[in-house]
């Protein structure tokens, strides 16, 4: 702290002057703090600026940046969940289909050329099933091929362990509440479409007017049942996606608050009050012009004493 100190008539050391210089000194190290505060906009540029709401703004930027990958991964599950659903709608369309041309084939109005022609024209729905379930593809890999699994981090704790949401859609999945010797799967050759045991679409090309098959009037009661039970098999895959993409909804905006909280807190602690740095700045201005006068006065005093050596 300066204090006010004169040497009389010595003029081998002028203190006051070097009162000036100082107080000059500090005016100049404020004025450049104050200039690189309204630069970059941050009130913290280092941590010697504040210590500990240097550690604080740095902790808060480490965990924004994990709720950020969270958001991402949170974007990428919904996106898988969103495709499959799409495709699962229209697998259930074309199932609609086919269990429409099953149902005109039951009556007994129709004779064997209307019903093959029938089957026919059902295989080419299942056909563009299979289709649907090749080409429904998240990331180079199959959504509906009864394979498809993978886990995605939706956040981290408060000790940074990983939460995690499984998408699930392997033919072991119980959540689906589907029964059959091989869960759900609706390749069209499988044995077992839908979750049904013995329900195979690719059956429908092998009718033929010799021999009706599925379509045939003994087994036809046999094949509306089953592919009424693989629609609703496909309904509660649908929904096992929807409850999914609910929860993710809700992560996603969870996390959309959550960052924006840790923000506005990094930005209170670390970003700059530029109408308090103006006033402040512009002070230390007025302090610079009145240290710089101060300093010249100060040197002109020991020549004054120089008058008593005349």
């Amino acid at each position: 702290m300066p204090s006010a100190i004169t040497n009389g008539a010595r003029i081998r050391t002028n203190t006051p002057a070097e009162n000036a210089y100082n107080a000059l000194d500090a005016a100049n190290r404020d004025i450049a703090l104050r200039q690189l505060r309204l630069s970059t906009g941050k009130r913290i540029n280092s941590a010697q600026d504040d210590v500990a709401g240097y550690i604080t703004s740095r902790a808060l930027k480490a965990r924004n940046g994990a709720l950020q990958s969270a958001l991402n991964a949170v974007g990428d599950a919904t996106s898988v969940t969103n495709i499959a659903q799409d495709g699962l709608d229209n697998i259930s369309g074309l199932l609609q289909q086919i269990k429409d041309a099953a149902s005109t084939a039951s009556s007994g109005a129709l004779g064997t050329d209307e019903k093959v022609a029938l089957a026919k024209s059902a295989y080419r729905l299942a056909q563009q099933i299979q289709t649907i379930v090749d080409s429904t593809v998240f990331g180079g890999r199959q959504l509906l091929s009864g394979t498809f699994s993978a886990e995605f981090v939706i956040g981290t704790g408060a000790t940074n362990n990983l939460l995690t949401l499984a998408v699930d859609l392997t033919t072991g999945n119980t959540d689906f509440d589907i029964s059959g010797s091989n869960g759900f799967n609706i390749n069209i050759t499988n044995a077992n479409f839908a979750g049904v045991t013995g329900l195979n679409l690719s059956s429908l090309n092998s009718v033929s007017s010799s021999n009706l098959g599925i379509f045939d009037n003994a087994n036809i009661q046999t094949t509306l049942t089953s592919l009424s039970t693989a629609l609703n098999n496909i309904s509660k895959v649908a929904s096992y996606l929807g409850g999914l993409t609910n929860r993710l909804a809700s992560q996603e905006d969870a996390l959309k608050s959550q960052i924006t909280n840790y923000n506005a807190a990094i930005s209170r602690i670390e970003d700059a009050d530029v109408a308090q740095e103006q006033l402040k700045l512009i002070r230390a201005q007025f302090l610079q012009q009145a240290s710089i006068v101060s300093l010249a006065q100060a040197n002109q005093a020991p020549s004054s004493f120089l008058q008593l050596l005349r």
